[in-house]
Order: structure tokens, then sequence, then C-alpha cells
């Protein structure tokens, strides 16, 4: 991997409970906060300084830049919801640039795993656990801010343990 496991395991603590959040946040009410959105960023700008070298530091913000012009246009075009535009946005400046294959399959694995655990829960007793959440009766709308949580939180934890 081309993320340092220095700076995954800076990252981790404060980015896991957000992931966890925006991942419940968008199951309970189909949509992603700001403020999860922005706290976020500031991890990434405060921990950062920490946990990459300068130069890299500021690829990476440049990353966060680049990323949110591309998906608010994909938001416009209704390909993608406003707070998950944001959300990627602001998880960008985590990933290293040389792990941008290996996070499209992680998150095609975590896309599809999430996909079949929400529509197994839906249809089944599970529900009853949170049977006020909105994702339940959405149609064929999908939360997903659950996978681009868990994502983000795998890579990291990945990068962690298997980190250049």
């Amino acid at each position: 991997m081309a993320i340092s496991a220095w700076s995954a395991w800076w990252f981790l603590p404060f980015v896991l409970p957000l992931c966890l959040y925006v991942a419940f946040t968008d199951l309970r009410e189909m949509r992603i906060t700001n403020q999860a959105v922005v706290a976020l960023v500031v991890v990434f700008l405060l921990v950062g300084l920490v946990a990459l070298p300068f130069d890299q530091y500021l690829w990476r913000l440049a990353q966060l830049g680049i990323v949110l012009l591309v998906t608010m246009v994909l938001n416009a075009a209704g390909v993608m919801g406003a707070g998950d535009s944001k959300f990627i946005a602001a998880a960008a400046p985590f990933v290293a640039a040389g792990d941008a294959q290996m996070l499209i399959l992680l998150y095609t694995a975590t896309l599809l795993a999430a996909f079949a655990t929400h529509r197994l829960a839906k249809h089944s007793p599970l529900h009853r656990v949170a049977p006020h959440w909105i994702s339940w009766s959405q149609g064929k709308k999908f939360p997903m801010g659950f996978p681009l949580g868990f994502t983000l939180a795998a890579y990291l934890g990945f990068g962690a343990v298997l980190g250049s």
C-alpha cells in the first residue's frame, strides 16, 4: 500500500468514529450531515500536519479540492447525492494517490456487502431493531454513506496494518 502505516495509525482513531457516524446517520435518516463532513476535513487539517510530510499534506489538500469539483458536477448531473459528494471529497485527502486502484476494489466489495446486508435486513425481522430508519422505506434508493464510511475506515485499517 502507498499509504504509510504511520499516517494510517495517526488518522484511524479520529476518522473511525466519524465513519461509523456517517454510516449510521445515512441508514437512519438518509443523509450525511455537514457536521460530520466538516469534522472529517478538520481532522485532516490538524492530524495531517503530524501524520504526513508537508509536501504530501499539500498534495492531499489539492486532492480534496479536485475531488470536490468532480463530485459537485456528478451531484449536479443527478449521479449522486450532495452528502455523498461532500463525504467523498472530505475523505479524499486521507487516501494516498498510489492506492486509488486498491481503494476502488475495496469500495466495490464494501458496496456489494453493504447493499446485500441492507436489503437482507430490510426484508427480515432484523429491521425491527431499528423500525424508524428511513432507509428501509426508500424503495430503490440506498444509503451510500453506509459503504462509503466503511470503505474509508477499512482503508485506514488496512493501511495501519499493511502500509509502507
